[in-house]
């Protein structure tokens, strides 16, 4: 099958950070707001994560709403499981950090060690694709755990949380323009994108008593999440396309066959 993941560009870390924002402000939404509670959340969050996980792993190719509405869930059950963790069962941010880095190390070396590479280049298998989920899964989690330890336990708070994390991102791409390894540049990014966009996230959805500019989580996550849908359309007609424009090419260059009448 073709690679299931998109094409690493400017798009895709916009669409990244601000689903991140959304699962934070999401999950706040539906499990204060509504009232439904984390457990509830997340187990509804689950099975929705379950089934648009069933019609990416179906795919044969890189569908994008599916793909992003893949994200989008995994953020909020990434987000649900470090909250069930620190708020129902009081765990430390500083246990719940180190223990989802150790999981996520953990998925990286058991995917290293079957398939001899971390690319997301080169998910064309379902089994690379499950490693590349799981691994997903833990990122969000991880970099909700960590951003939520330097944001309220090491009382960094929002405003200085999103230009930390932001500079620690461009350090990052900085590194990778001056040849730094792809990959772990890649991952890395993608772990800090997390923190980045739920600083983000509070930053405007809580009230300004407590930092934020008093947005509220509803309209926060409507907002990001118009802009998600607009750019995954978008998204969408351009590989359209570019895939028509493709295979008019192949027919303009394909050699003519000769007549044998």
């Amino acid at each position: 099958m073709l690679n299931k993941v998109p094409e690493v560009t400017a798009v895709f870390w916009i669409i990244k950070i601000i689903s991140t924002t959304v699962g934070e402000t999401g999950a706040d939404y539906l499990a204060v707001h509504v009232g439904l509670g984390a457990i509830v959340t997340a187990a509804n969050m689950a099975i929705l994560l379950a089934a648009a996980l069933a019609l990416q792993l179906r795919a044969r190719r890189y569908v994008p709403w599916i793909y992003w509405l893949t994200v989008v869930l995994v953020s909020v059950v990434g987000t649900e499981i470090t909250d069930l963790l620190t708020d129902k069962l009081e765990i430390s941010l500083y246990i719940s950090t180190a223990a989802f880095a150790c999981a996520l190390a953990a998925t990286f070396a058991i995917w290293y060690g079957v398939e001899r590479t971390l690319s997301i280049h080169t998910i064309v298998t379902q089994r690379r694709e499950l490693f590349y989920w799981l691994a997903i899964l833990f990122t969000f989690a991880l970099g909700t755990a960590a951003g939520d330890l330097a944001t309220e336990a090491l009382g960094l708070g929002f405003q200085l949380g999103v230009i930390v994390f932001g500079a620690l991102i461009a350090l990052i791409a900085a590194a990778w323009h001056f040849g730094a390894n792809p990959v772990l540049t890649f991952w890395l990014a993608y772990i800090l994108t997390r923190p980045l966009g739920a600083s983000l996230g509070d930053l405007l959805s809580q009230s300004r008593g407590y930092g934020g500019v008093g947005l509220g989580t509803i309209y926060t996550s409507i907002a990001f999440l118009t802009v998600i849908i607009a750019l995954v359309i978008w998204l969408t007609f351009e590989g359209d396309r570019a895939g028509s424009a493709t295979i008019s090419n192949l027919n303009v260059h394909r050699k003519p066959t000769r007549s044998r009448g």
